[in-house]
């Protein structure tokens, strides 16, 4: 029989109570600046220049920056696909509840053919077509402003924040890599075994090689370990 923490998906958590604090840290700075920013430099009104769904890639930006669904493209084009769909149903579907379910339901299919899953383009999608007045008003424009101005400013305060802490990467292509060992899986075994699962993981390859290293090490020091005892 599952455990109730499987069926309600409650995982692991290995993190440190200090990379929880700069995960804070990272998401107070980053919403503080945006303000700032959107505030005093674009001169908008925090109801039309500052998207809510920043607050949720805050989230993955700075508590899970090495993740897939926070690297930068999928930040920038899943919020701004996501946008233009948006904004593309609340203009050509009279009718507001299907204009939203719409710009929703294209904007996850944009995102996984243009491999830019990142779940905050929902919720962007959906203020294109219940934002109000304002918001509509911007029309196309709040594609470029203040969509994809935001979604600049949060990927450049993630690069300065997560670079001066050596542990953290962003992106995450930047993380120093070790010389490939036979006894982890390439490229192409990644690839495959992914394929193979036909599911979307939030995991860059680095990081599955990473852990297939960490967890072979593990192996091997646990039948070292058994094979000691047992010739005692």
């Amino acid at each position: 029989m599952r455990k109730w923490s499987d069926l309600l998906g409650i995982e692991l958590n290995a993190v440190s109570w200090k990379e929880k604090g700069i995960s804070v840290i990272g998401g107070l700075l980053s919403i503080l600046f945006l303000i700032y920013f959107t505030g005093r430099c674009i001169h908008l009104p925090h109801a039309t220049g500052l998207v809510a769904s920043m607050g949720a890639s805050a989230v993955l930006l700075f508590a899970v920056p090495h993740g897939q669904l926070s690297q930068p493209w999928p930040v920038l084009a899943g919020h701004g696909f996501s946008a233009l769909i948006g904004v593309a149903c609340a203009r050509w579907i009279p009718d507001q509840t299907m204009a939203a379910a719409w710009a929703v339901g294209l904007s996850i299919g944009a995102m996984h053919f243009f491999k830019c899953i990142h779940p905050p383009g929902g919720a962007t999608a959906l203020t294109a077509v219940l934002g109000g007045p304002a918001v509509h008003a911007l029309g196309f424009h709040f594609v470029l402003c203040p969509v994809l101005v935001n979604g600049f400013v949060m990927v450049t305060v993630a690069v300065l924040f997560n670079g001066f802490f050596a542990w953290r990467r962003y992106p995450a292509a930047l993380a120093w890599k070790s010389a490939e060992q036979p006894d982890v899986p390439t490229h192409d075994q990644v690839i495959a075994a992914l394929r193979e699962l036909d599911s979307f993981v939030d995991i860059s390859e680095d990081d599955l090689i990473r852990l297939s290293r960490s967890l072979a090490g593990l192996q091997e020091a646990t039948r070292h370990r058994t094979t000691k005892k047992s010739s005692k």
